[in-house]
């Protein structure tokens, strides 16, 4: 099952989320700070990240961006309390925003989505045939 890194500044949130997600089978892991996250990347390679904007230090912008730029195909979900980054062009790049919510019905679908299409996408890209005078011998 996929593995899904929570970013979230508020223990009660990250333990929420981390219970629900673990319920549905997914893999969780979380990071309260954005100083933890690139370790988390690296170590644990999540399928998808699920994203706070508003986190202590660093803003979740930027976060946001990191992940983006060293991980431009790992899908992040936007959850955070405010409605007001919804349309800002600088998470045009997310995979989905959704606002936080004790019901989470709403993220759920959002994640079983974005991962469905992420494997459709990683299916397409294996099952594709060599282009002509690629040799497939020792990846060359």
């Amino acid at each position: 099952m996929a593995k899904i890194l929570v970013v979230d500044d508020q223990p009660c949130i990250r333990e929420l989320l981390s219970e629900e997600l673990i319920s549905e089978g997914y893999r969780v892991a979380t990071a309260a700070d954005a100083e933890s996250v690139s370790g988390h990347l690296r170590f644990s390679q999540p399928d998808l990240v699920l994203l706070d904007l508003y986190l202590d230090g660093p803003e979740g912008l930027g976060v946001f961006h990191d992940i983006k730029r060293q991980h431009p195909k790992l899908p992040v979900i936007v959850f955070t309390a405010y409605d007001n980054y919804r349309e800002d062009p600088r998470l045009s790049q997310a995979d989905g925003y959704v606002i936080k919510s004790t019901v989470l019905d709403e993220l759920k679908r959002k994640i079983a989505h974005v991962l469905s299409r992420q494997q459709v996408l990683e299916t397409k890209v294996e099952s594709q045939p060599p282009r002509p005078g690629q040799c497939l011998a020792h990846g060359f």
